[in-house]
């Protein structure tokens, strides 16, 4: 039998009408309330992020590649759409998807407004899971039919902005060398994604207007898109396909695409380190303040324990294992409490936000089990940890003078 661990059990099972019970329960709530709010703010920091980033990803691919010198009206220069280097990326473990597309800078014209957007031009590869999510009205163009070749998709923003409703047409004019060229289309469905600098940018079409307006053939392409299947792999991904695309191609990831955006992102990790610093201080103050309170309230228990022969060392232990029972319930407790908030926003989204300011609508929760993890073995380490301070103490104290003014 652990002696030491069945003392613990005792001191815990007899604490009833000592005045450390209540500061036993007040610590289990403090520790319960710092993890609760740890728990929370790291789902909804890594949700947020998540959310931001998935929606540019959208728009954009992991990857881009396209010819080096690219204009800076939009319009890049072509490339041919069969490439010797295709075969093996797309075959490539960590690559999800590869697409081609096109883009034009152009103006779209209403009876009173006037609105510079990029026509996004997209074939049949082409995946639209990330609009489809995001689909509010209409549906997603079928550029196999040829009768509907005419069909683009646009934002919410988009259609308010210039008072343009489903299946409205769509007049866009393009400058093509020294003259305007005109394209009339047809709204066949309206998306909102919550991000206003792409929403109010982006019109996508069919991949062969793009071709006819910049004069390219049917076989040339703007660049290509390259998806991944895990975000993490980014970097790693976007050196890689660099190198086996040739001389004349680049490769981008969107955090060259996009620095501004990324960089703001990685702000956000400031807050939460700050909010768990305190909470994890909180926690250990917590734990050392219990525990010097149990040292008080037991002084003359410890005595008699030293008196009996027990060793500085086992006492110490016997109060450890009293400190992490109660740690261990805060933790416990805070967990359940941290998922059950995260589930109840996550399924119902009970919090909202304002989306032209956060970019989306509601509190994004993202539960990752490795941060979770992380988060609990830093929390209990640095709670043990604190434990010791307090705890040695114990060693100081006289056994004679602790039975005498028990």
């Amino acid at each position: 039998m652990n002696t030491d661990l069945f003392i613990a059990h005792r001191m815990i099972k007899g604490s009833r009408g000592h005045y450390s019970r209540p500061v036993i329960r007040l610590s289990i709530l403090a520790i319960t309330l710092s993890l609760t709010i740890m728990f929370v703010s790291i789902a909804i920091l890594t949700g947020f992020q998540k959310e931001i980033r998935d929606k540019v990803i959208g728009f954009t691919g992991h990857i881009q590649i396209t010819r080096f010198s690219e204009n800076t009206n939009l319009v890049p220069y072509p490339v041919d759409k069969q490439q010797t280097f295709l075969p093996a990326l797309l075959v490539h473990p960590k690559i999800k998807h590869i697409q081609a597309y096109g883009s034009k800078a152009g103006i779209i014209r209403t009876s009173d407004q006037i609105q510079g957007v990029v026509l996004k031009g997209v074939g049949e590869d082409y995946n639209w899971g990330f609009f489809r999510k995001r689909m509010i009205a209409g549906n997603i163009p079928d550029f196999s039919d040829t009768s509907r070749k005419n069909d683009v998709i646009i934002s919410r923003t988009l259609a308010d902005l210039l008072n343009l409703k489903l299946y409205d047409p769509l007049r866009m004019y393009f400058i093509v060398g020294e003259h305007t060229v005109g394209r009339k289309f047809r709204i066949a469905g309206i998306f909102e994604t919550g991000l206003e600098e792409f929403d109010k940018l982006y019109v996508i079409g069919n991949l062969v207007h793009i071709q006819k307006i910049n004069g390219w053939s049917n076989n040339q392409v703007g660049g290509f898109e390259v998806e991944l299947k895990d975000f993490r792999d980014t970097e790693e991904m976007g050196k890689y396909v660099y190198h086996q695309i040739g001389f004349q191609l680049d490769a981008s990831t969107i955090y060259q695409l996009y620095p501004q955006i990324f960089d703001w992102l990685k702000l956000q990790d400031m807050n939460v380190v700050i909010i768990l610093s305190l909470m994890i201080a909180v926690s250990a103050i917590t734990m050392i303040s219990t525990l010097l309170i149990l040292i008080l309230e037991r002084t003359s228990m410890i005595g008699v324990l030293k008196a009996l022969g027990l060793s500085s060392q086992r006492i110490r232990k016997i109060f450890v294992y009293h400190a992490l029972y109660i740690l261990g319930w805060g933790v416990g407790i805070g967990n359940l409490a941290g998922f059950t908030l995260c589930f109840a926003q996550l399924k119902w989204g009970i919090i909202g936000l304002p989306q032209e300011s956060y970019y989306v609508s509601v509190v994004p929760i993202y539960l990752d089990l490795f941060n979770i993890l992380v988060l609990n073995v830093i929390s209990v380490a640095a709670c043990f940890l604190m434990l010791i301070v307090p705890s040695l103490i114990i060693t100081r104290i006289n056994p004679v003078k602790a039975i005498r003014f028990s």
